[in-house]
């Protein structure tokens, strides 16, 4: 295993459990910063703008993340519902990420694998997966809405090894872009998002005074 896989001692609900609170009350407080007027502004996602992004960001980071944990599928309502339709949806997606975050605090939900329909995932890879999601897109809707996404070191090295990890398979499905460069001794969480094919150098495509 090389030193950009998953640590091992990262591998377990004693050590994500917190990066999950923490990502999450992070995704929280950005969505509560996203005003009306931005849900139509571009983000650096082609072909997505801000409210395509919220809309996949509160799906699978929120009421994904909860279905996970409980071993059941996203239905079909809730994979074509726009959570942007109601006007109080970041007080919503607040609420669902402690519900979800709350079923993942059982040590016994990271045990085992989580069925995804076409393939299994041991549940603690899967869990780490989501945690770059809420980090990552959180990104992507902080930096369209004049916004800052900020992550602890820990956070940051969890979401560079995930990046990393998985990165192969992420571009196969065109959920990221070629790698950007950045220096070698750039903070982490930009050298994660640049692996993922993002600019965490490029500014705001919203201005703060929109």
């Amino acid at each position: 295993m090389s030193n950009d896989d998953l640590h091992p001692d990262r591998s377990n609900h004693h050590d994500l459990h917190p990066y999950m609170i923490e990502c999450a009350a992070e995704a929280a407080r950005v969505a509560r910063g996203v005003r009306a007027t931005q849900l139509d502004d571009p983000t650096h996602c082609p072909d997505w703008d801000v409210r395509a992004m919220v809309n996949h960001w509160v799906l699978y980071t929120s009421h994904g993340l909860e279905h996970r944990a409980l071993r059941e599928q996203l239905s079909e309502e809730l994979t074509a519902r726009d959570f942007t339709a109601d006007p109080d949806w970041a007080k919503a997606y607040a609420a669902q990420l402690d519900r979800a975050v709350a079923a993942w605090a059982d040590p016994a939900v990271w045990e085992g694998e989580v069925d995804l329909g076409m393939a299994k995932m041991p549940a603690d890879e899967l869990a780490a997966m989501i945690i770059k999601e809420l980090a990552v897109h959180g990104w992507d809707v902080a930096t369209a809405t004049g916004q800052e996404y900020r992550v602890s070191d820990g956070a940051a090295r969890l979401v560079f090894d995930v990046v990393e990890k998985h990165g192969a398979l992420y571009r196969q499905y065109d959920g990221f872009a070629d790698p950007v460069p950045v220096p070698d001794d750039a903070p982490v969480f930009e050298r994660a998002l640049a692996s993922s094919g993002r600019d965490p150098r490029q500014q705001a495509m919203s201005e703060l005074d929109h």
